[in-house]
């Protein structure tokens, strides 16, 4: 059962942040197409028959190693944009697996040497309004977005509403090795959003086919204390005795 709150204390977290303005856009699949995507170890979690992929732009704020205390400065905040799924490890705990990450802050590209497919771009998030814009395009051209959203009433999430947004643990994989990144936060305030501009191709730049219906949408002002822990290999399958 995907939980609402945290799973596990992340007591010595690698790096804090806050994850602000965040937007959730989510498409069922057919869940074969995106098992296809994914490494042997992690078999594709369902909701109401399908598989879902998620499209979450968001304003990276006070990013900071773990243990920099929190009255110094972080880094100045900037916008990163993840299509994200859901799994299942054969041991049975559930997380998330990343087809792309974009990024306008270079210094995150350092997460891939444990297999996260982060892309540098240009990146912006704004607020006009009632209405809040992302957009965004890989440097070198290929993969990019457009997103104009218009929060609405706060909710009482229901049972889908937390399996399509929380998420307490997500899987890389870098050099034969699956690796396993812990995070901790307080619960997603969500509320309600209506989609006025929704301009993609992440999807189909990971492998997909382009949505072929509208997607449920969640919008958060977000989480202000994420602590991040130090990702590790996930335990090898034990081989025959």
């Amino acid at each position: 059962m995907v939980a609402y709150g945290a799973v596990q204390r992340v007591r010595l977290p690698a790096l804090r942040a806050g994850w602000l303005r965040q937007t959730f856009v989510h498409w069922p699949f057919p869940p074969e197409r995106v098992q296809a995507l994914l490494p042997e170890e992690l078999a594709v979690d369902v909701y109401d028959g399908a598989a879902w992929v998620g499209l979450t732009p968001f304003v990276m704020a006070e990013v900071r190693p773990g243990a920099v205390p929190a009255a110094v400065p972080g880094l100045p905040s900037f916008a990163e944009t993840n299509l994200r799924t859901y799994v299942r490890h054969r041991d049975g705990r559930d997380g998330l697996w990343f087809l792309s990450l974009e990024v306008a802050c270079p210094l995150m590209l350092a997460a891939r040497a444990v297999g996260a497919p982060y892309h540098p771009g240009t990146l912006r998030v704004s607020v006009d309004g009632d209405a809040v814009s992302y957009t965004g395009s890989r440097w070198g051209g290929g993969a990019s977005y457009r997103l104009v959203v218009r929060p609405g009433a706060p909710i009482a999430p229901a049972e889908r509403d937390v399996w399509l947004t929380s998420r307490w643990r997500a899987y890389t994989r870098r050099l034969g090795l699956l690796w396993e990144t812990p995070v901790e936060h307080e619960p997603w305030p969500l509320a309600q959003a209506a989609v006025d501009v929704l301009e993609e191709t992440l999807t189909t730049a990971a492998g997909l086919p382009a949505p072929a219906c509208e997607p449920l949408v969640h919008f958060s002002e977000g989480v202000r204390h994420v602590r991040l822990g130090a990702s590790t290999p996930c335990a090898p399958r034990p081989g025959p005795r």
